[in-house]
C-alpha cells in the first residue's frame, strides 16, 4: 500500500488543477465573507436604471419548431459501436437509436411544455440578463409553517430536475412546508446568456441574492446539487445573514493538503483517528483502492470538463446544431453520474431511475432554447484563474449547514474533511441509494433529508 499512498501524494500535485477546479471543497478561512459586489452582462452599456418588473413567462413552441427537430433527427448519421463496450466508450449508438426512436415517434414535446407550465414560472432582468425562475407557493393550512427556499440545479441538468420533488416540499401534509424559488442559472434553458466574459459561480451567487431580494425575501434556506452547491455555499458565504440554512447534495475537496493526506494514509487502517466512519473507509476505498476510485476514475470521467473549461465553443457548435449529438452529450452522463456501473451496461441502466420522457424534455430545455454552448461556457468562466486564488477559496462558510452524501456520487467526501470548509455542520447523512441527480432521481430521500435539516435549524 505504500506504493499507492505515494502516488496519492504526487499525482494530487500533478493533476491538481484538474481536480480542484470542480471537485473541491475550499480550504481555509481567512476571511469572514465573500463582498457581494456588483456587475454587468447584459448586451452593450449598462442604462441609468433597471427595470425591475417581474412578469409572467411560460414555455412556448410552434409546429416549425418541432418540424425543424424531426428533420434535424431524420438526417442523423450514427455510427456503429465496438462490440460488448456498453457506455465506456460514451453514449452506445444501438441503444441511442431507441432513444432517438421514441423522440421522434412517441415524445410529445407539447404534451411536456404543459408539464413544465404547471407551475408558475417568471422572468426578471438583474444586471442585465432576463433570469428565470419557477416560483410555487404552498396551499394555506392551518397551523402550517412556510419558510422560503432556493433550489439550484447544476450542469447538464434544468429547472426540470425540481419536478419531482416540488410537490413533496409545497405540498406536504407536515407541519412544515416551503414557498420554492427555482431559478434557471443564466445561459441555462430559459435564462438569457450572459453577453461578457466572467459571468462565474460568484456572478450567478450575487445575482440569486438580488433575485431573492426583489422577491421580497429577508433570509431563507438554499439547496443545490453540481454548480448549485458551489453557487449555494457562494451565496452563504457572501450574505449570511439572508441565509438561514445551507444544504447540499454534492460536495467536494482537494485531494491534497497535509490533513488530507494524512487521512488518506491512515483512514483505512485507523479510521477513527482520522474521523472516518466505516461507511466512509467503503466509500473511499471500496475493493478497487483509493487510487482508483478518487484519481483514475475522475480523471477517465472529467474529459468533458477539460473541453468546456477551454474551449467551450468548438465542441458547442456541434452539439448545437445535431439534437441527436445534444442528446447524446448530456445522456451519458446522466449514466454515468447516476451509477459508475451504468458503464457496462448496453441501455447505459438510463431507464432505471428516469423515463425516456422526462429525459428527453431536459434535452429538450437545451434544445430550443440553443443553450448548450453558453452552459458549456460557464466552466471556462470558472476555470480561467487560479482557483486557489479566489477570494472563496479563503472564507468559511458559517451558516447552519446540512451535508447529504449520496453512495453513488461522483466523490465521497467525509464529514472530517468537509468541516475544513463548512464550521456549522447540522446534519451529515448517508444517502441509502442515489447519486449525482439527487432531485431527479430520489426526490423522496432528499426532500426528507432536506426536512429534518431544517427542523434542526428552526429548533422544530
Amino acid at each position: 500500500h505504500l506504493y499507492e499512498l505515494l502516488l496519492v501524494a504526487g499525482s494530487a500535485v500533478a493533476v491538481g488543477g484538474l481536480l480542484t477546479c470542480y471537485y473541491w471543497v475550499y480550504q481555509g478561512t481567512k476571511t469572514k465573507r465573500i463582498p457581494i459586489g456588483d456587475g454587468w452582462w447584459g448586451a452593450g452599456e449598462k442604462p441609468q436604471s433597471e427595470d425591475e418588473k417581474v412578469f409572467p413567462f411560460q414555455v412556448q413552441t410552434s409546429d416549425e419548431e418541432i418540424q425543424d427537430l424531426y428533420d434535424r433527427i431524420d438526417r442523423t448519421r450514427y455510427t456503429e459501436p465496438l462490440e460488448d463496450t456498453g457506455f465506456q466508450y460514451g453514449f452506445n449508438s444501438t441503444y441511442l437509436k431507441k432513444v432517438v426512436s421514441h423522440w421522434r415517434h412517441q415524445f410529445n414535446w407539447k404534451k411536456q411544455i404543459a408539464i413544465l407550465n404547471k407551475y408558475p414560472q417568471f422572468k426578471t432582468n438583474i444586471e442585465g440578463l432576463d433570469v428565470h425562475f419557477i416560483h410555487v407557493r404552498p396551499p394555506h393550512r392551518e397551523g402550517q409553517r412556510v419558510l422560503p427556499l432556493m433550489l439550484v440545479h447544476g450542469w447538464p441538468g434544468s429547472v426540470y430536475e425540481f419536478y419531482r420533488i416540488l410537490p413533496l416540499l409545497t405540498n406536504s401534509l407536515d407541519s412544515l412546508a416551503f414557498e420554492v424559488i427555482c431559478p434557471s442559472i443564466p445561459g441555462y434553458g430559459f435564462s438569457e446568456a450572459p453577453h461578457k466574459q466572467g459571468f462565474d459561480t460568484l456572478a450567478a451567487a450575487r445575482v440569486f441574492h438580488k433575485l431573492m431580494e426583489r422577491l421580497g425575501f429577508s433570509d431563507y434556506y438554499l439547496q443545490g446539487g453540481d454548480w448549485g452547491s458551489i453557487i449555494t455555499t457562494n451565496m452563504a458565504q457572501m450574505k449570511p445573514e439572508c441565509v438561514k440554512g445551507l444544504h447540499l447534495n454534492m460536495l467536494t475537496n482537494k485531494l491534497r493538503g497535509f490533513g488530507v493526506l494524512f487521512s488518506i494514509l491512515i483512514g483505512r487502517y485507523l479510521p477513527w483517528l482520522v474521523g472516518f466512519t466505516r461507511e466512509d473507509v467503503r466509500r473511499l476505498f471500496g475493493s478497487v483502492g483509493f487510487m482508483e476510485r478518487n484519481f483514475y476514475e475522475i480523471i477517465r470521467e472529467t474529459g468533458y470538463l477539460h473541453i468546456q473549461g477551454t474551449k467551450p465553443d468548438s465542441a458547442g457548435c456541434g452539439v448545437n446544431d445535431s439534437p441527436v449529438g445534444l442528446a447524446a452529450y448530456i445522456l451519458e452522463k446522466f449514466s454515468t453520474w447516476t451509477d459508475f456501473n451504468n458503464r457496462d451496461l448496453e441501455d447505459g441502466g438510463l431507464e432505471r431511475k428516469f423515463t425516456l420522457d422526462d429525459l428527453l424534455t431536459n434535452i429538450m430545455i437545451y434544445w430550443t432554447t440553443g443553450s448548450i454552448v453558453s452552459s458549456m461556457r460557464f466552466y471556462k468562466e470558472n476555470l480561467k484563474t487560479n482557483i486557489d486564488n479566489r477570494l472563496d477559496n479563503h472564507t468559511g462558510v458559517y451558516v447552519p449547514t446540512g451535508l447529504a452524501a449520496f453512495p453513488n456520487e461522483v466523490r465521497h467526501v467525509p464529514q472530517s474533511w468537509a468541516r475544513d470548509r463548512f464550521r456549522n455542520i447540522y446534519s451529515y447523512s448517508y444517502m441509502p441509494r442515489g447519486g449525482h441527480f439527487a432531485a431527479f432521481e430520489e426526490p423522496q430521500l432528499l426532500a426528507d433529508d432536506l426536512l429534518q435539516f431544517v427542523k434542526k435549524v428552526e429548533k422544530l
